[in-house]
């Protein structure tokens, strides 16, 4: 018997807030309000793709935050699969990037 209900996706709105849940284990600040994600979407077969960068290229904690964002994601209803892609350009800057808040939390002005 074939299953007629179509998947619901989550939007990537959805997405990008369940991202917030993620913190940088060192700052303990999301990454998102860090500016560390740059894109994250679902395509049509429920696969996720999130580029992101790291505070710095020698972080020691990338393999983390990305293990992280991958179970934060596949614990979305309608989410298949997660792509977690490191990307370099443009270089993070947080002055630029970041929340408010969290330049305020950085004393970054």
């Amino acid at each position: 018997m074939a299953d007629t209900e179509a998947i619901a996706f989550p939007t990537n709105e959805e997405i990008h807030e369940t991202l917030r849940k993620v913190e940088d284990p060192e700052l303990r600040m999301s990454i998102v309000d860090l500016g560390l994600v740059y894109r994250a979407e679902i395509d049509d077969q429920g696969v996720v793709t999130v580029d992101m960068t790291l505070t710095s290229p020698g972080c020691p904690v990338g393999p983390m935050l990305q293990g992280m964002i991958f179970h934060t994601l596949t614990q979305m209803d309608g989410v298949m699969d997660v792509e977690v892609n490191l990307v370099w350009s443009p270089p993070w800057d947080p002055k630029t990037m970041a929340s408010d808040e969290v330049k305020m939390a950085l004393g970054i002005w």
